[in-house]
């Protein structure tokens, strides 16, 4: 396996591919640093089949050029923060384990808020007859 940013790359999948494994690096960006790495384009050679030159190129465009990993996880989570802390609706929303993005939650929504919770008195009524 090869280690890149901190993170095992798969060693059987062609360059542009196996980038894509580093968290922040998504198609546009493994294409760009395979570009900028001098490696084909069109048919990048797979990781396995690297020199240790052309690997070193990759390793030092991913640290110099890109956020990736622990520090994209740590700024992301520094935003959601601040604004749970400046009380903004999308904090109140990111606090209360609810969608933030304007969906609706009369129905759905269930992975955001978890598994259902029985509410005794919801459902049909079936009282009353006279």
């Amino acid at each position: 396996m090869v280690r890149i940013a901190g993170v095992d790359v798969p060693d059987r999948k062609r360059a542009h591919i196996a980038l894509r494994s580093i968290y922040g690096i998504g198609p546009t960006k493994a294409t760009e640093i395979v570009g900028k790495a001098n490696l084909d384009i069109d048919m990048p050679p797979r990781m396995n089949e690297l020199s240790e030159d052309q690997l070193d190129r990759i390793r030092v465009i991913v640290d110099q050029d890109y956020i990736t990993e622990g520090d994209l996880r740590r700024e992301h989570n520094e935003n959601i923060r601040r604004l749970i802390d400046i009380g903004s609706y999308r904090g109140l929303r990111h606090r209360r384990n609810l969608p933030v993005h304007g969906q609706r939650t009369r129905t759905n929504a269930r992975s955001r808020k978890g598994a259902r919770r029985t509410v005794a008195g919801r459902g049909r009524r079936t009282g009353g007859k006279k």
